[in-house]
């Protein structure tokens, strides 16, 4: 009997737990009595004890239950978003790296980076996997905003107590400069501008910071440069920078150890990663097919022609990842010309018959020096050749940014004082 009891009540609370969802088990002892009437007091009395915890173990399972699914529910959302910020922020990271402009509104409108100058340029200056000409170009552009966001980058930079060399080293480091002369001119004024807060009494003023960082910049070419067969000597580089310092000469020693650095170990231009190619051919100035002039052999092949930073590229497919030949538009002039076996022609030229530096793609796939004087190319109509001529026109040039260096190397170089 004592083991019949037993089994009794643990049928009784299995039978209770598999319809512990659809009613209310019975609590009291009078009930339970009622029901059962062969257990005893004792009995009664446990199994109450087992169905009031039963009941309150219930209760605990359901609000855990409840609170499971909530905390679900909040990580779930939090790995939505979190998910989708991190997809918005890869896919504003390319837009920039493509056009910086609009990458830079994307973000904005996305909520990843504020519209403000300071937050512009904690992004560019922090982020990661950020095309470093594309952050060139943006803090080079000429708006009230591009402009106070280059200036916010700058000032992240911390060039105090730096020798000159160092602090170019750290900022060339942060991005690329960009082709353009004007571009050039107000980033490298803004470094001056900085350079000169943080160390006040380097320099009497910040134009002769701006003309000394310039001809570190080109000795740094001159020195690391192999096509340019005549280094130049410690004294050359202290005659070029003669009285730059409002009138006055500048340190020897100074002078010197910029040198010595520079030498040494030459400025690392920062690599970019393999969306440098795909910047530059993705909003190009003018892209189409054009027939060009064989160099050697005047024979004509089909190009697929892109222009873009001072550059005209050419392809042998549309679809091809690197170009097959360069035509650096530095110092190229344009002309049209009438050819006998094709219409609608221009050709680049240098003037006085020189070489013009291009490169191409040889048949083993070397990159090797061009040895054309002229690149003539022809067009599909005459619309289409007036419309390259225009475009081409458009981009070449002359260095312009020497002649404002010139000007203002002038306006700090004034007569040494005999005395």
């Amino acid at each position: 009997i004592h083991f019949y009891k037993r089994d009794l009540i643990l049928a009784l609370l299995w039978h209770d737990t598999m319809r512990m969802n659809h009613s209310q088990p019975v609590v009291d002892l009078s009930s339970i009595a009622a029901a059962f009437p062969d257990l005893t007091s004792e009995e009664r009395q446990l199994l109450l004890d087992i169905r009031r915890r039963k009941a309150e173990l219930l209760v605990e399972i359901s609000q855990l239950k409840d609170e499971i699914t909530d905390i679900s529910t909040e990580i779930d959302a939090m790995d939505t978003e979190e998910g989708a910020k991190q997809k918005n922020l890869a896919m504003g990271k390319k837009k920039f790296n493509m056009d910086p402009k609009k990458g830079i509104e994307f973000l904005i409108l996305q909520n990843l980076v504020k519209e403000t100058p300071e937050d512009v340029a904690q992004f560019l200056y922090k982020e990661e996997g950020l095309n470093k000409t594309a952050i060139g170009d943006y803090l080079g552009e000429k708006n009230d905003f591009n402009e106070a966001v280059l200036k916010a980058f700058v000032e992240l930079h911390d060039f105090t107590d730096l020798i000159l060399v160092q602090a170019l080293r750290q900022f060339l480091w942060s991005f690329r400069l960009p082709g353009e002369a004007q571009k050039i001119d107000r980033m490298m004024e803004t470094f001056a501008s900085r350079y000169c807060q943080l160390n006040p009494d380097i320099f009497t003023n910040t134009d002769t910071c701006y003309v000394l960082s310039f001809a570190i910049i080109m000795l740094n070419t001159s020195l690391h440069n192999p096509s340019v067969k005549d280094k130049p000597s410690p004294e050359q580089f202290i005659t070029m920078n003669r009285g730059i310092n409002d009138g006055e000469n500048l340190p020897r020693e100074l002078l010197i150890s910029l040198y010595d650095s520079i030498k040494t170990e030459p400025f690392k231009i920062p690599e970019d990663d393999g969306n440098d190619l795909m910047h530059t051919f993705f909003n190009p100035d003018k892209e189409g097919w054009l027939w060009k002039q064989g160099g050697r052999y005047k024979s004509w092949k089909r190009r697929w022609f892109i222009l873009n930073d001072n550059c005209l590229y050419y392809f042998e497919f549309t679809t091809d990842k690197e170009p097959r030949g360069i035509i650096p538009l530095e110092n190229i002039k344009i002309r049209e010309v009438a050819d006998r076996s094709k219409q609608h022609c221009f050709e680049l030229f240098c003037s006085g018959n020189e070489v013009i530096k291009a490169c191409k793609t040889d048949s083993e796939g070397k990159v090797v020096e061009g040895k054309h004087t002229v690149y003539r190319m022809s067009a599909s109509t005459e619309e289409e050749k007036d419309d390259w001529i225009k475009c081409i026109q458009q981009s070449i040039s002359h260095n312009p940014f020497y002649d404002m260096l010139a000007v203002r190397k002038k306006k700090v170089q004034r007569p040494v004082s005999s005395n």
